[in-house]
């Protein structure tokens, strides 16, 4: 298990949301989600997954609210919620809104006992079966 799947074992899921381009900050360097959220003193990784399980529409509000608070990329301060547009629509799927792929197969729905009974009717109607052979051949 490398480090990383040690330190957020949740996986690569929010790695194109957490590594996307936020813009350049007053030295000219690149940043990031992942480091914009740092900066402010957020864990990245626990932020993202708030943001995936709130929903779109809170996400991208949520994200907007942190983007207009994060002076060190001065392009932020005037369309941050278009980039926290963009980046919302980076989050996954929340797991309870994805479809599995796996398939669990489905028992009936019977009463406590049906069961029983439904098994005893078929052996007595093959019972009654083998007797009427039997009676029939001899």
């Amino acid at each position: 298990m490398s480090r990383l799947e040690v330190l957020h074992p949740e996986g690569n899921d929010f790695d194109p949301f957490l590594y996307a381009f936020v813009g350049k900050d007053q030295n000219g360097a690149a940043v990031t989600v992942v480091s914009a959220l740092a900066r402010l003193g957020l864990d990245p990784w626990e932020e993202a997954a708030r943001l995936a399980n709130s929903g779109q529409e809170a996400a991208r509000g949520r994200l907007g609210a942190i983007l207009s608070g994060f002076k060190d990329v001065p392009a932020l301060g005037l369309d941050h919620g278009a980039v926290a547009a963009k980046l919302a629509g980076l989050l996954p799927v929340p797991l309870t809104h994805r479809v599995s792929g796996v398939t669990v197969p489905v028992m009936p729905n019977w009463p406590p006992g049906s069961f029983r009974r439904v098994l005893f009717v078929v052996f007595f109607l093959l019972v009654l079966a083998r007797v009427y052979v039997l009676a029939g051949s001899g």
